[in-house]
């Protein structure tokens, strides 16, 4: 049973998490026009690589620099820097809220994809809710729309890399600790942006192109911390509805730094994406309160059995 302390810790965490997510989605933004995207990626995997080693060195950790498994970390760390390009290219071209929206596929396709390379059938009302989603998602990018472009294509691709790389963080996180992860995720993308610069280098402007490279990095870095952090305290099936905040989070971005506000349909498709999620979040916790509550009678009965 997880302390209800605990649960209050990790739940804070991940809406602190995702507000650093939201934050990074509208700086992204706000520089994506004045700086190329592998320079921004170098930018910002330099500084979590950086960070990373500073921390496991202050804190006498130096043998989790080293991995058992560099395949499955090399294959992390180049899905996390086609996701960073897809959202860099995509934002150029979406508002934050709405991206973000489409986005928040994530979970629900992580999860089918997870039961379906398990050999578990999804419940009926899973898919329900999947297609839900989708549908949402189509209500916002609109296709066949007027203002649609391909571009609107880049969240939906994004949801797929993201549902990749977290089924491939998933399996790490068996194997090494986080911080393991975390220092090569960094690596690879610093490596991979920073074998670039001699073509994409372009000096900033001014110091707010400088201040907003600062605050990406950071906000990256943070995020990522604050998510290990909170799934170091309680189980990610009892955090995910709160991933839904991002949302929240995103569309105050775009409001106060672009002065953006979604359409009427924008909201219908970004409200029956968080209202499929957080019903899959529940469904999942109940899922797992049941088997928790069949294991538990099983022991009892085994204890008792002649």
């Amino acid at each position: 049973m997880i302390p209800r302390s605990a649960l209050y810790q990790g739940m804070a965490l991940v809406v602190l998490a995702v507000a650093c997510f939201a934050a990074l989605d509208t700086a992204t933004k706000l520089i994506a026009l004045t700086v190329p995207a592998l320079m921004l990626v170098a930018f910002r995997y330099g500084f979590q690589a950086l960070v990373t080693t500073v921390a496991l060195l202050w804190h006498g950790s130096p043998q989790r620099l080293r991995t058992a498994h560099p395949g499955l970390q090399l294959l992390r760390g180049a899905l996390i820097v086609a996701c960073s390009l897809i959202t860099f290219f995509g934002l150029q071209q979406l508002p934050v809220g709405e991206f973000t929206a489409v986005m928040m596929l994530t979970p629900l396709v992580t999860a089918a994809g997870a039961a379906l390379a398990a050999g578990q059938r999804l419940a009926p009302l899973r898919w329900l809710l999947l297609l839900g989603s989708l549908a949402g998602a189509l209500i916002i990018v609109r296709p066949g729309h007027a203002l649609f472009q391909l571009a609107s294509l880049l969240p939906l691709a994004l949801v797929l890399t993201l549902a990749a790389f977290q089924l491939v963080t998933s399996r790490l996180a068996r194997l090494e600790p986080a911080g393991t992860t975390h220092f090569y995720t960094g690596c690879i993308g610093a490596v991979v942006g920073g074998l670039t610069l001699p073509w994409t280098w372009q000096m900033p402007a001014n110091a707010s192109v400088w201040l907003t490279l600062l605050l990406v990095s950071l906000f990256s870095t943070l995020g990522h911390y604050l998510l290990i952090l909170a799934y170091d305290r309680a189980p990610a099936i009892e955090l995910t509805p709160l991933f839904y905040f991002q949302i929240a989070f995103a569309m105050l971005g775009g409001w106060l730094v672009f002065a953006h506000m979604p359409d009427a349909w924008a909201w219908l498709g970004m409200g029956l994406i968080g209202l499929c999620g957080a019903l899959s979040a529940v469904l999942g916790a109940r899922e797992q309160a049941a088997r928790q509550a069949a294991a538990n009678l099983a022991d009892a009965w085994a204890e008792v059995a002649p």
